[in-house]
């Protein structure tokens, strides 16, 4: 087989199971989103925080299970070991630098229904939801869109950008369950951002997407309950 037929396959494959991936991804979401109408309500309290943590980790079990069939490294997503200092670091200094312009801004300029309208008054309730949002929301949605989807992107077609803007507008569309239109096309935008913050930050890596991811999110969930 020559090189250029071999090419071909596996931009074939890349595509059959980026696809797969894809649907798989949203499938579950509507399966959880179904989940939290109809069911979760029914369980105890500790039994409902550990659920919402779980469910999202589902998120990633069709890109998982491909990885498994193919024998790719989670590592191959974009994780290192090197620096990891430096990695939790700059994924602080995007969460709070996000957080100043994207949600404290708007709320001094008298936007604060903008922002967001989930208010907490307990301590408890601001730690679960610090840990809900970095290791489930964030870990699992860095590992499919900046993760897997973003590096079958590039197998596909050997172009950052258009890793970069598809990648993006299926983040946009994958909070279709739980947001408007609004919602959508500002996520979107953020994960454009969140991409370049990787490719033009040294040192920023899918750790460090993970922990901005994350904090950011509690951020605003924080200066929308005190200010």
């Amino acid at each position: 087989m020559d090189n250029s037929k071999a090419l071909k396959l596996k931009n074939k494959s890349s595509v059959t199971q980026l696809l797969i991936a894809i649907a798989g991804t949203f499938a579950v979401a509507y399966g959880v989103f179904l989940f939290n109408q109809h069911l979760l309500r029914t369980f105890s309290l500790p039994s409902r925080m550990i659920l919402m943590i779980v469910t999202q980790w589902l998120l990633f079990l069709v890109p998982g299970l491909l990885m498994l069939v193919n024998r790719e490294k989670i590592s191959s997503l974009g994780f290192t070991k090197e620096n990891l200092g430096r990695q939790i670091g700059i994924g602080l200094l995007i969460a709070v630098s996000m957080s100043l312009v994207l949600t404290v801004l708007p709320i001094l300029l008298g936007f604060k229904d903008l922002v967001g309208d989930e208010s907490y008054t307990e301590i408890w309730q601001f730690a679960f939801e610090f840990i809900y949002l970095l290791f489930g929301v964030a870990l699992a949605e860095e590992l499919i869109f900046r993760g897997y989807i973003f590096h079958k992107l590039l197998e596909i077609k050997n172009s950052r950008w258009f890793a970069i803007i598809i990648s993006s507008l299926l983040f946009g569309l994958f909070h279709i369950f739980n947001g408007n239109i609004i919602q959508i096309f500002a996520t979107a935008l953020i994960g454009v951002l969140y991409c370049i913050f990787r490719e033009k930050i040294k040192g920023c890596t899918l750790l460090s997407l993970i922990i901005a991811h994350g904090v950011y999110d509690f951020l605003i969930r924080l200066w929308v309950s005190v200010l």
